[in-house]
């Protein structure tokens, strides 16, 4: 059974950083076709990616938090991460990390990616970013 458990959602003032981790079970992140993402759901807006990461390290990101954000994973302890800087109000979400086996889901398109391949998802973690 898979499980992903995100930790470290909070408040921060517009410019400031913070780090989200997602504790991965029942998903080897090391294993060349797994696709690891982030995710994220504003009020009364469509839930998009934000970043992923394959199991040999290969990253992409959306094209409103590119040079901002960074996606990372440590193989030994499971666990996907995701450095949030230069932070907006309008990066104001609830974040959720997410799991594939297709390697392919890391793909993105016109900046989108296809979460329809994300079987596996965290509950959340709130991300509040004031001006």
């Amino acid at each position: 059974q898979v499980q992903l458990v995100e930790s470290g959602g909070g408040s921060a003032q517009a410019g400031g950083s913070l780090s989200l981790s997602c504790a991965v079970s029942g998903v080897i992140v090391s294993t060349y076709s797994t696709c690891l993402g982030w995710f994220r759901q504003a009020p009364g807006k469509e839930r998009e990616g934000v970043a992923s990461i394959s199991g040999d390290g290969t990253t992409g990101y959306g094209d409103s938090v590119k040079g901002r954000f960074t996606v990372s994973k440590d193989n030994e302890r499971n666990t996907l991460y995701l450095q949030l800087s230069s932070l907006r109000p309008e990066d104001t979400a609830v974040y959720y990390c997410a799991a594939s086996l297709r390697r392919a889901d890391c793909r993105w398109f016109a900046g989108q990616l296809n979460q329809a391949g994300f079987y596996d998802w965290g509950r959340g973690t709130q991300v509040t970013v004031s001006s």
